[in-house]
């Protein structure tokens, strides 16, 4: 359950396989910050916490997986776009890199206020995993390193801080780098033996490592000599058993990985996605260490041949003109939207219902009692929940060269043969060509009850979990939990308080709060209703509200970032300014603007503000009544939409603002972190009211009062106890004052006598 090393030893040098270096030097593995794992979550928080100033290395399977699009071929949508945006105003990686690399760009929910736009971009998958394996590989104290963690190194708790353990670094396992080597140790074993063992077959010369071997050795002599270790180099390829690499912070980003299996029919195989192994040791590890563990499910859709597609008779989906980019400092997108392609809708129909009927009997993934996704169900499951209902299928693009379509909707884990049979039965799939069959994965999860809104876990100190490890779904819940994990890991490293967005500030804050104060038991996935506060959390004013931060509190945002911020929020106020500054009669309004629809009755002024609110009004209608001061703020047509949101929100978001403070009232009462609530005696609470507290830690008497099953009594008496505590702990402050002039006093006295 982890190894153990005393906490003297965690500064110590220890020799292992060459990483990156300075060449005058032996290398040592030692480093800040060590990210296991290299999906979204793994590459924001490694990402994250370089930009903070922390020495990082990034542990993956295999670099050439790096930004690999395991499932849908999409980023973004409705929730999951404003948390996109929200990782951008931290100066987060998937942004960017999707505006380098989506094929098809579309703002959903249009028809409803900005505060619920969905900014979401078919991406190609070649594309996206060039760009994000560029941006990473080249990014500044951030080191690459091929392997597979088997476990952890533990030392004693920090007295000062809760938790059993500490963490001090991670135990890798056996990686290999070349096919060849794979393939000669799944057959024969690790070099040192030159045969499987136990299983009678001959004995390899060891010759027929020697090739192999001599790859790896030289891939681990590679060395950068133009900048620190880190700083713009190659990933280190190589091999490792039973290697210790030591570090101050450790993320664990293992998406599907935990004892990952894949299920297709009554077929199950080990693996954490197609192809790639999963992580047994280290599951076994956090389990014996008392973290809880439950089982997810999820899945994916077959991939069909493009060619053998109808598409002539399917409902064309076109992109945006303009494509507006997910990134705060792109102002396009790198593709045109004549340039993009398009995407198709489907439905499925009585047939398809009729084959997956007739052959639960033939899934075994449907049959598990394992909770698969509620809002990205399989087909299988939609039948059996919404018995005669059609569903939509969208067939969408996989990238600008590629030959195959993603049939959004379809997950199935089926056999194979049965896939290809319910496939030909929807419309314009008829003669359709199936590539790859859809399968359904299972894997552990740990109960995200039993981290903090900083993602460190209650167990373990500078121990983070991020991504679907926590029970999320989706790219880009896992990149939000990624960017924080790794602002605070670096953080913990320095000894500076932890970077916690509320849910009065974000939707990151709301995903974090609502996990670790109500677990979840499903896939857990973004939607703006979990917001409640979505009016002030938009899309567009994500770095008003996060950007200042993440420079001045976690020193994650680069400096062109924050100016920029900067920049657009002295001309948001310096425009609503000018807005308000201008008054004319109704009557006059209408004159100037005929296309509105103003009332010439009013009696009162109306304010140029209020006059944009109109849904026909935008800034260039505005600036062509009033051209002086108002066409200076349609030269940037992010400002102009801005100004156009703030107006149309202004009257609602006074009000919401009161109750945001209110929140933020509670929010601010601090609960000790040391506190034992199950023999606590100084509180009236409940057993099972104790219990719940006990397992979730919550940390504000807020948080206390979101979590299901803690009455309005419970916090009543809980607040209470703190306000006492926090008094008693004022008159200790000022005791040794008190207790030093009685001191003072009775020196005097006895030179007096």
């Amino acid at each position: 359950c982890g190894r153990w090393v005393a906490a003297s030893l965690t500064k110590q040098h220890h020799p292992s396989s060459r990483f990156s270096g300075d060449s005058a030097a032996p290398w040592t593995p030692h480093f800040d910050v060590v990210v296991i794992g290299g999906g979204h979550a793994g590459t924001e928080a490694a990402a994250a916490a370089a930009r903070c100033g922390s020495r990082t290395l990034l542990l993956t399977h295999r670099v050439d997986t790096i930004g690999q699009m395991s499932c849908n071929p999409s980023f973004g949508g409705i929730g999951k776009g404003h948390l996109m945006r929200e990782v951008d105003a931290l100066d987060g990686l998937c942004c960017r890199i999707c505006d380098q690399s989506g094929v098809h760009y579309k703002v959903l929910n249009r028809r409803k206020g900005p505060a619920v736009w969905g900014l979401r971009a078919q991406i190609d998958r070649k594309l996206y995993k060039q760009n994000m394996q560029k941006e990473i590989l080249n990014t500044r104290l951030l080191t690459v390193q091929e392997g597979a963690v088997e476990d952890l190194i533990l030392t004693e708790p920090e007295p000062e801080h809760t938790g059993k353990y500490g963490v001090s670094g991670v135990v890798l396992g056996i990686m290999a780098t070349s096919s060849q080597y794979r393939r000669l140790l799944s057959e024969y074993g690790p070099p040192s033996l030159g045969y499987a063992r136990g299983t009678g077959k001959s004995q390899v010369p060891q010759s027929k490592y020697a090739e192999p071997l001599a790859v790896i050795e030289e891939l681990g002599k590679e060395q950068e000599r133009d900048g620190e270790p880190g700083t713009r180099h190659r990933p280190r390829r190589g091999i490792v058993d039973g290697s210790t690499v030591y570090a101050e912070s450790v993320v664990l980003t293992t998406g599907t990985f935990l004892r990952g299996m894949i299920v297709i029919g009554l077929e199950m195989h080990p693996a954490g996605r197609l192809g790639d192994q999963p992580s047994i040791g280290l599951a076994r590890t956090l389990e014996k260490l008392g973290f809880v563990v439950g089982r997810l499910k999820t899945g994916t859709p077959p991939r069909i041949a493009k060619e053998s597609i109808n598409f002539s008779i399917l409902n064309k989906q076109t992109p945006d003109n303009p494509s507006i980019p997910f990134s705060f400092i792109n102002e396009t997108v790198w593709i045109k939207p004549e340039d993009q392609l398009p995407c198709y809708l489907t439905h499925t129909n009585p047939q398809v219902d009729e084959i997956v009927l007739e052959n639960l009997h033939l899934n075994c993934h449907v049959k598990e009692t394992t909770r698969g996704p509620r809002y990205c169900p399989s087909i299988e499951s939609k039948v059996l929940r919404f018995p005669n209902r059609i569903h939509q299928v969208w067939l969408e693009p996989e990238g600008m060269d590629s030959e195959l379509i993603y049939p959004q909707g379809l997950s199935v884990t089926l056999p194979a043969e049965l896939q290809e049979k319910m496939i030909t039965c929807i419309r314009g799939l008829e003669k359709a060509k199936m590539i790859q069959p859809g399968y359904g994965v299972q894997y552990d999860y740990l109960d995200p009850r039993q981290i903090t809104p900083s993602l460190e876990t209650h167990l373990v100190q500078r121990l983070f979990f991020a991504g679907q490890i926590n029970g999320t779904t989706g790219y880009e819940e896992a990149a939000a939990q990624g960017v924080i994990a790794g602002i605070n890991a670096s953080l913990r490293v320095r000894h500076k308080p932890p970077f916690v967005i509320s849910r009065t500030e974000g939707y990151i804050g709301v995903l974090i709060d609502d996990l670790t104060t109500l677990g979840t038991n499903e896939p857990y996935r973004m939607f703006t209703s979990r917001a409640e506060f979505r009016l002030s959390l938009r899309p567009d004013n994500a770095d008003s509200r996060l950007t200042f931060r993440g420079y001045k509190e976690a020193g994650c945002v680069s400096q062109q970032r924050y100016e920029r911020a900067t920049w657009m929020k002295s001309s948001l106020e310096e425009g609503i300014s000018v807005l308000k500054s201008i008054e004319f009669s109704s009557s006059k309004w209408k004159n100037l603007i005929p296309e509105a629809s103003i009332s010439s009755g009013k009696s009162l002024p109306l304010r140029a503000l209020d006059v944009l609110k109109y849904e026909e009004v935008d800034i260039e209608l505005l600036a062509k009544a009033v051209p002086e001061p108002l066409k200076e703020y349609t030269k940037c047509r992010e400002l102009a939409e801005r100004l156009k949101i703030e107006a149309t929100y202004e009257s609602v978001l006074f009000h919401q603002q009161q109750e945001i403070k209110e929140v933020q009232r509670d929010e601010a009462l601090q609960l000790p972190k040391d506190l034992d609530y199950l023999t606590l005696r100084d509180v009236s609470l409940s057993r099972e009211v104790r219990e719940k507290l006990h397992f979730s830690r919550p940390q504000t008497i807020g948080a206390a009062s979101r979590i299901p099953g803690v009455t309005p009594a419970a916090i009543i008496n809980l607040l209470r106890f703190v306000k006492t505590t926090q008094q008693r702990q004022a008159a200790m402050d000022r005791l040794p004052k008190t207790d030093q002039r009685l001191c003072n006093t009775d020196k005097l006295e006895d030179r007096q006598l």
